[in-house]
């Protein structure tokens, strides 16, 4: 695996150098990964062939940007655009059956849809994914406060006492996690909203 990766970052940074057939063969390398995973959730051949194509324009122009800083995480930084791409796609479409205007009209066969649900549920856990990845980046003394926090739901009093720090670090700390998340999410474009 790690040589795959670094056969990976020496045909991204080929590409970069000018050398276009090295993008070819990181595509043809990955096109089917990317394309089982993008139709996975798609379900549809047309839209997923678009959205496979719009992940490697969104490549394409990183890369030619000089924006890519991945180093050696190439496959996890496509998979991440094409989730994105997938995301806006059903936010986009809303997927949201149509209705003839007539009496018989029922608002609860709408709620109780569950092709809507599953979209949303979708987006929901590849977000709660996401921050859970990013919260293992940060800093321990950051990551302990903010779990603490967060998912035990303990005070900053609580969180002082048991890290064996004064209050004020603990909400530094805090304040610090939250920063440090925000750039992550912006460094890795994650969508936060659903």
């Amino acid at each position: 695996m790690q040589n795959k990766q670094l056969q990976d970052a020496i045909l991204v940074s080929n590409y970069i150098d000018g050398d276009e057939y090295a993008l070819e063969v990181l595509i043809l390398r990955h096109k089917q990964k990317i394309y089982s995973f993008i139709y996975s959730k798609i379900l549809d051949r047309d839209t997923t062939e678009d959205i496979f194509q719009d992940t490697f324009i969104k490549v394409i122009n990183t890369l030619k940007n000089g924006k890519y800083n991945e180093q050696g995480k190439f496959l996890p930084w496509v998979m991440r655009i094409s989730h994105n791409l997938m995301i806006d796609y059903f936010r986009k479409n809303k997927r949201m059956p149509k209705f003839n205007n007539t009496d018989d009209f029922d608002i609860f066969s709408v709620l109780s849809d569950n092709s809507l649900n599953a979209e949303k549920q979708l987006i929901s856990d590849q977000i709660y994914t996401d921050i859970k990845a990013l919260v293992q980046e940060l800093p321990t003394n950051q990551k302990e406060v903010l779990v603490m926090r967060l998912f035990k739901d303990m005070s900053f009093k609580e969180i002082a006492e048991s890290t064996d720090v004064s209050i004020n670090t603990a909400l530094g700390r805090m304040r610090y996690a939250l920063i440090n998340l925000r750039k992550l999410v912006e460094v890795n474009n994650i969508i936060l909203s659903a």
